[in-house]
């Protein structure tokens, strides 16, 4: 196998893993502080300049924030900005009050004020948190972030490191500057907005020691805006344990792993590439391409046996797939696409009109389902309800679809319930069908995760009932 470095000259290694957010100099009763503010980020390696972002702290990515399961986050975002932004907790089920859409559950935070979330984790797994106002922009900016629950003690897999990789992409100028075309309209109406350097927490070359027998936990996060990875592993032989967060039932050992736009997935990895040699984290594209490096040091040869499930989270069961409520969303748009026109502004707009507008994309034929003067939701549902939603993609381009509040079980052709997950990619022409009970009652969204195609009509909600 032919591989290939992207090097920008000498990079000095750095250890992947995320330190917790710094708690900062405060009240006892206030929350620690999470300050969304304008920083340099060394993205590309000297003698390039600092990259200008925007970031949790100011730095991109943001600090990691770890908690245990069944503990309470508490965090107050101060904005620094120059606009409003918000914090989406991207996995998380928690109260519809928390969820930190700006205009639908809460109000955007304006420059120079803040707000405190404050929430329950009922779930472990590895999770993210990032802006949900102008997200095209800000999250590609810079303003996204781990956020890791860990299991309660003594339920915690056997290894011996952990590593938190969150995968992303950056457009940057040949000065190191970002490329801030953040509505450009190809991107909107074809596959989405893709960089032109890819890095893993904020480096081009990535780099982590590991000893030969290691076990590692790898908590892998897409945070990018519209790639799809298709990573493998050499060196080592790995098992996936958990996808979205939500563990499965049985570990399936890893061969190739697809993480479209905001999906994770947790990887238990023993070490077997020789000491002096690096096991690698690749990721295939036209050649692969080593997305992070594990340099070898002496350790031990021996075998282990497969490793054990994770603990399953509390999610709530489902009623019978025969009695769940029937919902379909129709996808349509985009470039070389047959949609002639949509509902926009409550009349019917050509394709044309709708360009000018933005809008690309149409869920059901509407194309502005979140505009502020006429929100309305996709279906109406009664808490704890039992929902089967087909999604229909009658595009040509894939689409990162990202449900808030509740993870799903995506169905299989044979009516067998899949893996749970917050996230489904659905190729262009394909149907995916997904199984859940509606959350708490509030107004969650359902929207493509590729980011340039959710601000140009690629979003929308659903109404959960108290």
């Amino acid at each position: 196998m032919t591989l290939t470095r992207r090097r920008f000259g000498a990079l000095l290694a750095a250890s992947a893993a995320l330190p917790a957010l710094p708690r900062l100099a405060r009240a006892a009763t206030d929350p620690i502080m999470i300050e969304a503010r304008p920083g340099p980020a060394q993205l590309l390696p000297p003698p390039y300049p600092a990259t200008p972002v925007w970031g949790y702290d100011g730095t991109a990515p943001g600090a990691g924030i770890r908690m245990m399961q069944g503990t309470r986050l508490e965090r107050r975002l101060l904005n620094a900005l120059p606009e409003p932004t918000s914090i989406h907790w991207h996995g998380v089920r928690l109260p519809n009050g928390m969820d930190g859409v700006a205009g639908v559950t809460q109000a955007p935070v304006a420059p120079g004020d803040s707000f405190d979330y404050a929430f329950d984790l009922p779930d472990a797994g590895t999770y993210w948190y990032h802006a949900h106002r102008s997200s095209a922009a800000q999250v590609g900016r810079g303003l996204h972030a781990p956020l890791i629950v860990e299991e309660r003690e003594g339920l915690r897999p056997d290894v011996d490191d952990e590593i938190v990789a969150m995968l992303g992409d950056w457009r940057l100028n040949r000065d190191g500057t970002q490329v801030l075309d953040f509505d450009a309209p190809h991107d909107a109406s074809h596959g989405g907005r893709h960089g032109n350097v890819v890095t893993t927490n904020g480096q081009v070359e990535a780099s982590h020691p590991v000893r030969r027998g290691d076990r590692l936990r790898l908590r892998l996060i897409n945070a990018s805006n519209a790639r799809i990875f298709e990573l493998a592993l050499q060196g080592m032989n790995g098992w996936v344990v958990a996808l979205d967060g939500m563990p499965l039932p049985t570990p399936r050992p890893l061969e190739t792993l697809v993480l479209a736009p905001a999906q994770r997935a947790d990887v238990i990895a023993d070490v077997t590439a020789e000491a002096g040699e690096e096991a690698l984290l690749i990721r295939h594209e036209r050649e692969p391409v080593v997305q992070m490096a594990f340099p070898v040091r002496a350790g031990t040869a021996a075998v282990r046996l497969a490793p054990a499930p994770l603990p399953p989270n509390p999610v709530p069961a489902l009623g019978a797939l025969a009695d769940a409520r029937p919902l379909r969303l129709v996808m349509e748009g985009g470039a070389m696409g047959r949609m002639d026109g949509a509902r926009v502004g409550g009349q019917r707009a050509g394709f044309r009109e709708m360009a000018d507008a933005g809008f690309y994309w149409a869920f059901n034929g509407r194309a502005d389902w979140t505009a502020a003067d006429a929100m309305a939701p996709l279906a109406e549902l009664a808490a704890g309800e039992t929902v089967r939603l087909a999604i229909e993609n009658r595009s040509n381009w894939p689409h990162s679809m990202h449900l808030h509040g509740m993870h799903f079980h995506e169905i299989g052709a044979s009516g067998t319930l899949g893996d749970l997950r917050d996230t489904t990619l659905v190729a262009g022409g394909a149907t995916v069908e997904i199984a859940f009970a509606a959350a708490a009652a509030g107004d969650w969204m359902l929207h493509c995760h590729m980011l340039s195609h959710a601000a140009s009509g690629m979003m929308a909600f659903l109404r959960v009932a108290a």
